[in-house]
């Protein structure tokens, strides 16, 4: 029986098993961070995102008061394609469905103006 070389590969199992301990601790660490990055970040947008709702209501309504008409407005203007929209195309492009691409949509900032009346 070799004692020796058995203590060898028992130190050897040890000091795996201690750098393994430490890179798990180290993306524990790392997980918890990205967690809490992610819920600050939610956070964020979803302030950003009523705030943005609180200034659509009221520039649409002052927009009223000068007789602008937003719907025209909106249809008229030269926006960039919506990102929600962008997704859309390219995963329904993958897909290979029967080979015709539905017509791009007006983006707009407003979730009504996107959906529905179509």
């Amino acid at each position: 029986m070799d004692i020796a070389g058995t203590k060898k590969r028992i130190q050897r199992l040890i000091k795996v098993a201690e750098e393994s301990y430490k890179r798990i601790n180290n993306l524990r660490e790392r997980m918890d961070k990205l967690q809490t990055d992610l819920e600050s970040t939610r956070s964020q947008v979803d302030q950003m995102g009523y705030e943005l709702a609180e200034q659509r209501v009221l520039l649409e309504a002052l927009a009223e008061q000068e007789g602008v008409d937003v719907e025209t407005l909106l249809e008229e203007a030269d926006l960039p394609p919506e990102p929600d929209a962008e997704a859309e195309t390219e995963s329904e492009g993958e897909s290979g469905q029967d080979g015709e691409e539905d017509p791009p949509r007006q983006a707009t900032s407003r979730p009504s103006a996107g959906t529905g009346g179509e």
